[in-house]
């Protein structure tokens, strides 16, 4: 894998919502989010316990940014600042043109298109900015509304990873999903 030097993390604005690097200053809100055992009930990996673990994802994204491996964003309402979650490109590879979409959004922006704007704003800069051909992301089948984002966003879903994560000792599938440039609709 060919790896960039670095890659500036953006802001971008929606009408509703700006996607921003994320700042120390995010810990406590981040801790809320993945402590949050309902929010992550189809997650691969358990709800956090420990604050510290806010302070290793931080790192974890100034690490992305400056190995030029990917970009993860907070998300805050534009209204008001309120911060809802994070949408993220990680595994950029330029050399095919490549990264995988995530995202993590509190119960009280699910239901509201929050994260389809918000890995819609992300997407188009990737495209452009990137030059991606191929977007990859992952749910777990049973998040049916996770699956219905990446659809309205126009992914194709590729495939099923039958029993690839354990989590807590529960056993799931997961379905694989795909953009290609030629497919995508800003």
């Amino acid at each position: 894998m060919t790896v960039s030097p670095s890659l500036p993390t953006p802001t971008l604005t929606t009408p509703r919502l700006q996607l921003r690097p994320f700042a120390d200053s995010d810990a406590d809100d981040l801790f809320a989010l993945h402590s949050d055992a309902h929010v992550l009930r189809y997650w691969d990996s358990p709800p956090w316990h420990e604050p510290e673990r806010a302070q290793r994802f931080l790192a974890g994204c100034r690490t992305l940014a400056d190995n030029g491996t990917g970009a993860r964003l907070a998300v805050d309402r534009a209204a008001d600042g309120a911060f809802l979650g994070w949408c993220g490109l990680v595994e950029w590879d330029p050399t095919f043109r490549s990264a995988s979409l995530g995202y993590c959004f509190g119960e009280r922006s699910w239901g509201h298109g929050h994260a389809t704007e918000a890995a819609r704003a992300l997407l188009g800069w990737a495209f452009d900015t990137l030059d991606l051909n191929r977007v990859q992301a992952e749910a777990d089948t049973r998040n049916v509304a996770s699956a219905r984002v990446l659809e309205k966003l126009g992914f194709v879903r590729e495939g099923t990873l039958r029993e690839d994560c354990v989590v807590d000792g529960v056993v799931s599938d997961s379905w694989v999903y795909g953009l290609l440039r030629r497919e995508w609709r800003p």
